[in-house]
């Protein structure tokens, strides 16, 4: 039975390619790209002629039939425009309409701007969240940060340039000014590796350019006193919902009564909200 192959592609240096992907491109009957523009100057410049057919998150419904079809009679390799497949894109729709029929699935690993931002952070990352692209709206990622105020293992998200000066604005105002490693244009002529608090970063970068990965420290140990402030909190709060008291005046009344700051106790309220209170 011909087999589907997940082929981890460089994410900027083309030497990052691996030597087994190289013989795999060569070998198989198709290739399956996100953007043949992209992939096409790819093998181009190892000199692979292997056919190319796109498969993407706009055509994945009508390009899944014709691809389980094609790996009947041939080896398919699928590729993304930078990275592991499956990672932000509808890969793993493939992967798992591969195996149900009966297709054995095969990973050539690669580069991935997630494990190599992670790598140079230089913030402890025993555990750690991803949350992929970052929201467009703000309203969005507040509320996606928020239930992360206080958990102490770090997380990495990805965002685009011209949304980067927004989201760190967000992210401190969410999580407080900790430690972040913005890592932009990784593995490229122009990349760049900033590390510090995220009030220096949001100071540091006007005009980006580039895909930008974001590494962001968890938060410190809270102390035992703060863990008991933190649990009367969420109690006054479930008690003030529950009166049909809204956010503003919830979180300032919890803010006097425990000391915690209102950013705190904003993400306590944003983490268990009724939407229809705030």
């Amino acid at each position: 039975m011909p087999k589907l192959f997940i082929v981890g592609t460089p994410i900027g240096n083309l030497e990052d390619i691996t030597l087994r992907a190289i013989r795999v491109l060569k070998e198989v009957g198709l290739v399956a790209a996100e953007d043949t523009r992209v992939t096409r100057k790819l093998l181009a410049h190892f000199d692979i002629h292997t056919p190319l057919l796109s498969y993407n998150e706009n055509n994945r419904r009508a390009r899944i039939p014709k691809l389980l079809s094609k790996l009947e009679t041939i080896d398919i390799a699928l590729v993304s425009d930078a990275g592991m497949p499956g990672i932000n894109d509808p890969g793993h729709e493939l992967v798992e309409a591969a195996r149900e029929a009966g297709c054995d699935v095969v990973a050539v690993p690669g580069p991935s701007a997630v494990t190599t931002a992670i790598s140079v952070a230089g913030i402890p990352l025993e555990q750690f969240t991803y949350l992929g692209f970052l929201p467009r709206r703000k309203t969005a990622r507040l509320k996606l940060l928020a239930p992360y105020a206080s958990a102490p293992y770090a997380l990495v998200a990805l965002e685009t340039p011209h949304r980067l000066g927004a989201a760190l604005v967000d992210i401190q105002q969410a999580l407080g000014d900790r430690r972040i490693s913005v890592c932009r244009e990784l593995t490229k002529l122009h990349e760049e590796i900033f590390v510090g608090k995220v009030s220096e970063a949001i100071e540091h970068f006007s005009d980006p350019r580039g895909e930008v990965t974001l590494v962001i420290a968890g938060a410190e140990p809270v102390a035992a006193n703060d863990a008991a402030s933190e649990t009367a909190a969420q109690e006054m709060l479930a008690d003030l919902r529950g009166q049909g008291v809204r956010a503003k005046e919830a979180v300032g009344t919890v803010v006097d009564a425990t000391g915690l700051s209102r950013r705190f106790v904003y993400s306590l309220w944003v983490a268990s909200q009724n939407p229809e209170l705030v």
